[in-house]
C-alpha cells in the first residue's frame, strides 16, 4: 500500500479507504441481513440493529461533554478576517452516577451523515453505534486529579475514530480529550454548523497544525484545571469537571497524521509527559527534529522503521524511555475502531473474510481489540501514574501477535 507525503496534503485518507473497502464488498440490504446477535433493547421493532462498540473494562462508568474552543492566538485566513481557529473538543472521564443522563453517539447526526456519505456508507447511518459515554454526567471524584491524555485523529477523519481506547481510559481514572482538527474532519458546531475536509492547499491541516492544536487543548485543560470554564459559549459543564484534571499528568496520543502531530507537540511542549504514536508516519517538512528525553511509544502496523526512514530517524532521537511494538497482520486502518466496526460491516453487505482482511489485515478482530485496550493503558499507567506493569516489559502469551521491535 502506497501513502503520499502528507507534507504534500495527499495522504490516503480514511474516506478514500473506506470508499475502497465498499467497493470491495457486495453490498446487500441491510434490512435483510439484520443479525439478532446485536440487539439493541431500545431499537423499535423490526429495525436492524446498530453496529456495537465493545464496552471498556475499566471499573468506573464513563462521562462526556463536548466544548467548543476558539484560539484568539491563530487568526483563521479561510473563514476571513476577523476569525480564528476554531475546535470542537470533547472530554471523556470517569463519572459518577451515569443514571439519566443521555448516552453520546459516535458522532453528531449531522457530521455522521457527511461522513459515511462521503465514504460510500450512507445506509449505515441509522446504524451507527453509540458509546458508553452519558453526556454530562457528574465527575467521580477521588481525592486526587485525574491524569488527563488528549488525542489527535488521522486525516480525513473524526475525533471519534478511536472511541474505543478513549472510554477505555476513561474507565479506568483518565481525563481523554479528543480534539476535532478543523478543515480535516467531520464535526458539528454548536450553531448547527457542520463541517468537512476541505481540499485546499492553504488550509492549516499540516500536521503541524494538529500539534498546534493539541497544544491549544492542553491550555484549555490547564484553564479546567484552574477552575475556569474554556467553553466560549460559556456552555454549562458536568459536576466536579472544574478542578479536577491534573495539569501536571498530561500525555498525547494520535493515528497516523495524528500520530505524527502528537510526536512533533511532544517534542515542542514539556507539558506532555508522555507520548504515543499509532502507526504515524511521521512524515513531515521540515522534517521532525530534536531529542526527547521524555517517554514516547511508537505502535506501528505499516509505517516501520524499517520502511520508512522518517520513522527511523525519529526514533534515533528519542534518548528517554521508548518502546516501538508492532501488532502482526494489522493494517493501517485497523488501529482503531475499525477493529470492531468492520466485521459487523462486512457481515451486513456480506464481504467474504478476504474481503474483510483486504480492509483491516489479517490480524484477529478480538485481538486487536484487546491490544487497543491493554498497551494504551499500560503505557500511560507507567509514565503518568507511575503504576509499572510487566505488558510493557517484552512479549505476553496473552497478546501473541504483538512483536517487540528492538
Amino acid at each position: 500500500m502506497t501513502v503520499s507525503p502528507f507534507t504534500a496534503h495527499r495522504s490516503l485518507t480514511r474516506r478514500r479507504m473506506l470508499g475502497a473497502a465498499l467497493a470491495a464488498g457486495a453490498a446487500v440490504p441491510l434490512a435483510a441481513i439484520a443479525s439478532p446477535a446485536w440487539a439493541d433493547p431500545d431499537r423499535p421493532a423490526h429495525a436492524p440493529e446498530r453496529l456495537m462498540l465493545p464496552v471498556p473494562t475499566g471499573p468506573h462508568p464513563v462521562g462526556t461533554v463536548p466544548l467548543h474552543l476558539v484560539d484568539r492566538s491563530r487568526p483563521d485566513d479561510i473563514a476571513g478576517p476577523g476569525h480564528f481557529r476554531e475546535l470542537m473538543a470533547t472530554v471523556w472521564y470517569p463519572a459518577r452516577n451515569v443514571e439519566h443522563y443521555p448516552v453520546a453517539p459516535w458522532m453528531p447526526a449531522s457530521a455522521l451523515q457527511a461522513f459515511l456519505t462521503d465514504a460510500g456508507f450512507s445506509d449505515l447511518v441509522p446504524l451507527a453505534p453509540l458509546t458508553t459515554g452519558h453526556v454530562g454526567a457528574p465527575v467521580r471524584r477521588s481525592g486526587r486529579r485525574l491524569p488527563v491524555v488528549v488525542f489527535s485523529h488521522g486525516a480525513h477523519s473524526h475525533q471519534g475514530d478511536h472511541t474505543i481506547m478513549v472510554q477505555e481510559l476513561a474507565s479506568h481514572g483518565y481525563a481523554a480529550v479528543t480534539v476535532a482538527h478543523q478543515y480535516d474532519t467531520y464535526t458539528e458546531f454548536p450553531d448547527g454548523r457542520v463541517a468537512v475536509p476541505l481540499d485546499d492547499r492553504k488550509a492549516p491541516t499540516l500536521p503541524g497544525d494538529f500539534a498546534a492544536d493539541l497544544r491549544f487543548v492542553l491550555d484549555s485543560v490547564e484553564q479546567l484545571a484552574a477552575g475556569c470554564n474554556p467553553d466560549v459559549d460559556q456552555r454549562e459543564l458536568p459536576a466536579g469537571l472544574l478542578g479536577s484534571l491534573d495539569p501536571r499528568r498530561m500525555g498525547a496520543f494520535g493515528w497516523s497524521k495524528g500520530g505524527t502531530a502528537t510526536a512533533c507537540a511532544t517534542l515542542a511542549d514539556e507539558r506532555i509527559r508522555a507520548g504515543l504514536s499509532l502507526d504515524g508516519p511521521m512524515q513531515m517538512n521540515p522534517p521532525l527534529a530534536g531529542d526527547l528525553d521524555r517517554p514516547f511509544m511508537m505502535m506501528v502496523a505499516e509505517f516501520t522503521r524499517a520502511m520508512h526512514p522518517e520513522a527511523a530517524a525519529f526514533w534515533s532521537h528519542l534518548r528517554g524511555w521508548r518502546l516501538n511494538i508492532q501488532a502482526q497482520g494489522a493494517a493501517h486502518i485497523s488501529c482503531g475502531d475499525n477493529e470492531a466496526l468492520f466485521p459487523q460491516v462486512a457481515k451486513r453487505f456480506g464481504w467474504s473474510e478476504q474481503q474483510l482482511q483486504d480492509v483491516i489485515g489479517t490480524l484477529d478482530p478480538d485481538q486487536a481489540v484487546k491490544i487497543q485496550q491493554a498497551y494504551p493503558l499500560a503505557f500511560f499507567d507507567e509514565h503518568l501514574r507511575h503504576r509499572p506493569g510487566h505488558l510493557l516489559d517484552g512479549p505476553s502469551p496473552a497478546f501473541p501477535a504483538v512483536t517487540f521491535l528492538p
